[in-house]
């Protein structure tokens, strides 16, 4: 209890630096505000978020360009705000080398961004085995110190999934983009789409975990789906639209065929050495520290392993990724999202390396494709 009570007197102090830093112009006298009295639990909460709060909350709107159609609707997403600076100073607290704040999510609750931006189904339960193999290991000798396959041309722009539970679509997408490239050097769009509306498929062991559109899916499925399908469209062909709608897949119109996939050791010197030599991998983490991440190397405190909610792609690693001096420097894993170029890194993410930090080593995957 009194290391908890230890974070959250940081996290406040954080909060507070936070709020000052986003609204330059804030009186001196902070003063007890009605709207948000309504939403923090008590008055402590209330005196420190206050008139700081919602002139932090107007400059958010007009960085997102953020509409709420009522009274009610705004002053219920400025509550939410005012708890998400408390959980990213927080998150600022558990994860020190990084830097957390305010971002385009910072109006939704836990709930709602778990709802509409991640998507990953079956947490550890699903059989990452599948119709696909357990890649053997590989000589991890004479590795790089670091790599980074966007350096190479192998990965396309960061996309947006926008309001929509695909991560899954894009994370396979991403990878089948990169196994592509490397077979013929030519680098394509891919469709997410056509994941999002035709694939049903479902895991061998977890018969619950089905791919489904905007609800959520796995990238091992997504893969047997296209095996089965005859291939992928490009972008151009079936474009995003961020819902689910009818299946318009076209088989003239498949761009790449994929023949198989394997799944990759929980080693993070194999993953290392399999990114390296087969290209930008697939993987599934827990996303916690994610909604308030603006940058930096994070490497948290605690992170759970187990609860996987989120599909990425692995596209390289750093051997020294700078962080706070008394925390020395990280190494990190590079890691492409899906959020569009305004969150995070440009859209990607540095997390640590060599520590299964979020469980980021526990769902990875490579996949093949026809030459």
């Amino acid at each position: 209890m009194k290391g908890r009570g230890l974070v959250y007197a940081v996290g406040v102090a954080t909060a507070l630096t936070l709020l000052t830093c986003a609204s330059p112009a804030l009186p001196s006298n902070l003063e007890d505000d009605p709207k948000i009295l309504q939403v923090t639990e008590n008055h402590h909460h209330n005196h420190l978020l206050g008139t700081a709060a919602e002139l932090s909350f107007k400059s958010f709107i007009q960085e997102y360009r953020k509409e709420y159609s009522t009274r009610e609707e705004y002053l219920h997403r400025l509550g939410i705000f005012a708890k998400n600076l408390i959980r990213a100073a927080e998150h600022q607290a558990m994860d020190p080398t990084a830097i957390h704040g305010v971002t385009q999510f910072s109006d939704l609750s836990e709930d709602e961004f778990e709802g509409m931006y991640l998507g990953l189904k079956g947490g550890a339960d699903v059989d990452m085995v599948g119709n696909g193999a357990v890649a053997e290991e590989i000589d991890v000798g004479n590795l790089p110190e670091s790599f980074d396959w966007r350096e190479k041309g192998a990965v396309t722009d960061v996309k947006m999934q926008g309001a929509c539970g695909s991560c899954w679509a894009f994370s396979a997408t991403g990878a089948i983009e990169g196994a592509n490239f490397i077979a013929t050097g030519n680098l394509l769009n891919l469709s997410e789409q056509q994941l999002v509306d035709c694939d049903h498929a479902c895991d061998a062991k977890e018969r619950k975990a089905c791919d489904d559109g905007c609800l959520g899916g796995l990238m091992t499925n997504a893969y047997k789906y296209l095996i089965e399908a005859g291939g992928i469209e490009e972008e151009d062909s079936y474009p995003y639209t961020g819902k689910r709608g009818e299946c318009k897949f076209r088989r003239d119109k498949v761009a790449v065929k994929v023949t198989n996939f394997t799944t990759i050791p929980a080693n993070e010197n194999q993953i290392a050495a399999y990114l390296v030599r087969h290209g930008p991998l697939a993987v599934g983490l827990n996303s916690v520290f994610m909604q308030t991440y603006n940058g930096g190397v994070s490497c948290p405190l605690i992170c759970g392993k187990k609860w996987i909610n989120h599909g990425v792609l692995l596209v390289g690693y750093g051997s020294r990724g700078y962080s706070i001096l008394r925390f020395g420097y990280k190494p990190y894993w590079i890691i492409k999202n899906s959020w569009g170029k305004q969150w995070g890194e440009h859209g990607y993410y540095r997390l640590c390396r060599g520590h299964g930090m979020c469980g980021v080593n526990t769902m990875v995957s490579a996949v093949m494709t026809q030459t």
